[in-house]
């Protein structure tokens, strides 16, 4: 078994060619895997809300999570978005 800590900044390098949200790095959770596919980066919803939250409101950051971030088609190493704290869903 490997037991290998990885920096946050590693998640880029090991999902070559993925689409990284610019400001949003700390907001990454992991990189995906399945066959046939190419790695992509997986971001928390509720860590990049929180983060939006910072300059808006929550109804205003909950639309621009979805009408910006998760409504745009950016390729085929499109991020993943997941809801990670399901006792509070937007």
């Amino acid at each position: 078994m490997f037991k290998t800590k990885m920096d946050k900044t590693k998640y880029f390098d090991f999902a070559e060619g993925a689409v990284m949200l610019d400001g949003f790095d700390d907001c990454v959770i992991g990189v995906s895997e399945s066959f046939g596919e190419e790695p992509r980066i997986i971001y928390s919803k509720m860590k990049i809300i929180n983060k939006l939250m910072e300059d808006m409101t929550e109804d205003d950051a909950v639309e621009y999570y979805y009408y910006n971030i998760v409504g745009g088609y950016f390729g085929t190493q499109n991020p993943i978005f997941i809801q990670d704290n399901l006792d509070y869903v937007v």
